[in-house]
């Protein structure tokens, strides 16, 4: 039976380490090459069980030069942003930018990119210097698509509370690789979505040709009671917009509340259109239930503008 590794000191026992720094407090090559560690890049190891992103980020900022920092989808991350799964899985490479002149990053598993000193805006995250929200928003502009800058937007205007849209604005330059994209992308981002599928589903209604919704709408009753809130809605129409995730069909309690608050706006004269994640991949169906809503909507407005024109009760 192999022998168990020595303990390492209690300094290198639960966080990344230099080579070199644990070299000068006496541990030996050898126990740096047990199987109990690895490398996440040259120079640096990590115990195991460390080895998540933040642990794999923080290993590289022990090696990163004063003008270097983490950047694009890897500083989006850091701030916990939403991102496409193949930004996020344990294999993506993480992001480095070096600002002015300097060498760029050429470590295996690493992105290099360059970034002007009048460009560079950083934070600090977990010991590490990251590009802060705003500037990783636009350095995503050339890794995402439009839909999926929007979503991240979304995301760090609204819940997350990360920035805003002026500042997101502010960092557009004239002529830059992708600016059109992120330009596409900054007109789309509003205030309000709570999640990304709330994002996408917003897209999908609005690229179908239906006018903006508003998001978070409180419904209130004939007698003025609250009696909930719709993720996106037409109020002058009485059309709301759901969209329900796992938890709401899995936990009992979640499903027996949306369905008192469906029924609650049903009886005050709502239409309520619910969608699910397979709605989301095929949306043709509740898109087309949503221009029934949307018609009849409109043929009750009509009437009772007729009503109103011809006076009571000659209307029909």
């Amino acid at each position: 039976m192999p022998r168990r590794p020595a303990p390492l000191p209690s300094r290198f026992s639960n966080t990344p380490f230099r080579v070199a720094d644990a070299l000068e407090a006496g541990v030996g090559r050898n126990r740096l090459a047990r199987g109990d560690l690895t490398i996440p890049a040259r120079g640096v190891r990590l115990p195991s069980g460390q080895d998540e992103f933040v642990h794999r980020v923080m290993a590289l900022g022990l090696l990163l030069r004063q003008d270097q920092h983490v950047s694009h989808v890897s500083a989006a991350q850091l701030w916990s942003c939403p991102l496409p799964r193949w930004a996020t899985i344990d294999s993506a490479p993480i992001h480095v930018a070096t600002v002015g002149l300097g060498p760029i990053e050429r470590r295996v598993g690493i992105v290099g990119h360059r970034i002007a000193t009048d460009r560079a805006s950083t934070a600090v995250i977990f010991g590490v210097r990251v590009s802060n929200p705003a500037s990783a928003w636009y350095e995503c502009r050339t890794l995402l698509s439009v839909r999926e800058l929007v979503v991240l937007g979304d995301h760090m205007v609204g819940v997350g509370r990360l920035t805003t849209q002026a500042q997101l604005r502010a960092t557009i330059r004239r002529g830059d690789r992708g600016v059109t994209a992120a330009r596409a992308a900054l007109e789309q981002i509003r205030v309000g979505s709570e999640s990304p599928m709330e994002t996408i589903l917003r897209l999908i209604v609005t690229d179908a040709g239906f006018p903006e919704p508003a998001l978070n709408v409180d419904v209130h009753d004939a007698e003025g009671r609250f009696i909930g809130r719709a993720d996106m809605a037409w109020p002058e129409l009485r059309i709301a917009l759901e969209h329900d995730g796992d938890h709401h069909r899995t936990d009992p309690a979640t499903f027996h509340r949306d369905r008192q608050r469906s029924n609650a706006f049903t009886s005050s004269g709502w239409s309520v259109i619910r969608t699910t994640a397979p709605d989301i991949r095929a949306p043709a169906a509740f898109l087309e239930e949503l221009r029934r809503a949307f018609a009849r909507a409109h043929d009750k407005v009509d009437r009772a503008s007729r009503e109103v024109a011809l006076g009571p009760g000659r209307g029909a």
